[in-house]
C-alpha cells in the first residue's frame, strides 16, 4: 500500500475562480467605521472589478457602540442593494431573545443593551422595568430592522471558507453545527489546532489585530473599544486585510 508522504501538506484553502469575499469583523454600534469600511469595499471593486464578489458581515452589529440604529440602518440597504450576508451575532440573539420575552432583558442589560436602547431613542434607568421597554422597542423598531433580523443566517459557506460569528464545534460536520455554537463558541474552538474541513473565518473574542492561524482566522479587532474595524479581502488563497 502507497503511503502518503507526511512532508506534503494539505492545499490551502481557496475561494472559486473569480471570486472575491470581503468579510467584516464585529461592528458593535460603529456606524462611522461601518460607513468607512462599506466605501472601502466599494472603491477596492471599483479598482479592482471582479465577475463574482460577496458581502459577509459576521455578526454583532449592536451594543456597546453608540449607533446600533445607525449599524442597522446600513446594514439594511447592503442587503438589499449588494445582496449582503449577515451573519447572527450572540448580541442579535439575546436582542431577538429580548424581543420575543421581556424576560430576557437581564441576559442582555450587562453586554450593552442600554446603549442600543439609547440609540432607538430609548432611555433606560438604573433598575428599568423588562416590559416597558419591551413594549417601547417594538413601538420604535422600524419595519426594515425587524426584517433585517429575519434576514440573518448563522453561517455561511463558500469554496474552502466557512464563515461564523463565534466559530464551530470541534469534531462536529459543519452541516451539523449548533446554532448556540455557532454564535456563541469560544475556549473549544479557540484552543483546538486540528482543521475542521473548511477555513474558519469567525469574530466574537476581540484580538489586537487580525489572528491567521493553520485553521481558522478572527478578525474581530475590538472596534467600539479599538477604533479598528477590520474587513478582509479573500480572493483563490488569498487573504489581504482591506
Amino acid at each position: 500500500m502507497h503511503q502518503q508522504d507526511p512532508t506534503i501538506r494539505p492545499p490551502r484553502p481557496a475561494l472559486p475562480p473569480e471570486t472575491r469575499i470581503y468579510a467584516v469583523g464585529d461592528i458593535h454600534g460603529c456606524a462611522d467605521l461601518l460607513a468607512e469600511i462599506v466605501a472601502r469595499i466599494d472603491d477596492d471593486l471599483q479598482r479592482r472589478p471582479v465577475r463574482h464578489s460577496a458581502e459577509v458581515y459576521l455578526g454583532d452589529y449592536i451594543d456597546r457602540g453608540p449607533d446600533s440604529c445607525g449599524v442597522i440602518d446600513q446594514l439594511t440597504i447592503r442587503l438589499v442593494r449588494n445582496r449582503a450576508i449577515c451573519l447572527r451575532g450572540n448580541h442579535e440573539a439575546m436582542l431577538e431573545s429580548f424581543l420575543h420575552d421581556p424576560a430576557a432583558l437581564p441576559d442582555w442589560l450587562p453586554l450593552g443593551a442600554r446603549q442600543t436602547l439609547a440609540s432607538y431613542g430609548i432611555s433606560t434607568s438604573e433598575h428599568p422595568a423588562p416590559r416597558d421597554l419591551h413594549r417601547q422597542l417594538r413601538d420604535v423598531l422600524p419595519r426594515t430592522h425587524q426584517l433585517f433580523l429575519q434576514c440573518l443566517r448563522n453561517s455561511y459557506c463558500c469554496g474552502d471558507f466557512f464563515f461564523a460569528h463565534a466559530g464551530v464545534r470541534p469534531n462536529v460536520v459543519l452541516e451539523l453545527q449548533a446554532a448556540e455554537d455557532l454564535i456563541w463558541i469560544r475556549d473549544d474552538f479557540l484552543n483546538a489546532t486540528q482543521r475542521h474541513g473548511k477555513y474558519i473565518v469567525h469574530g466574537h473574542t476581540p484580538v489586537p489585530h487580525p489572528d491567521i492561524r493553520s485553521n481558522r482566522i478572527n478578525i474581530d479587532t475590538g472596534a467600539w473599544r479599538s477604533g479598528v474595524l477590520t474587513c478582509i479581502a479573500i480572493e483563490g488563497e488569498e487573504i489581504v486585510v482591506l
